[in-house]
């Protein structure tokens, strides 16, 4: 048997596989509320991060200390980051 008729025959069993649609399973909506809540309360929370952090630049530049809450602004920014790609990564593999 010559590897081009076996590659075919593959591609044959292949083709030939049921590829049923994603069903989420039963009560699985909750989750995704759930899910969607937790974003936006953490979106929410990192809005009010950064408010906070913009205040304290603004009271320690007065003195002259306004640079230190630079770490704390660049956490805060990778910390909405991780929730963007965590709500597309579940997105993505829930597939909707």
């Amino acid at each position: 048997m010559s590897l081009q008729l076996l590659a075919a025959d593959v591609v044959n069993v292949l083709a030939a596989l049921p590829d049923p649609d994603p069903v989420a399973p039963p009560g699985f909506e909750a989750v995704g509320t759930i899910l969607g809540w937790a974003k936006w309360v953490g979106l929410i929370a990192a809005i009010l991060a950064l408010i906070a952090v913009a205040v304290m630049f603004m009271f320690n530049s007065r003195r002259g200390e306004g640079g230190e809450h630079v770490k704390t602004f660049v956490a805060i920014l990778v910390g909405v980051m991780v929730i963007g790609a965590a709500t597309a990564l579940v997105g993505f593999i829930s597939g909707s």
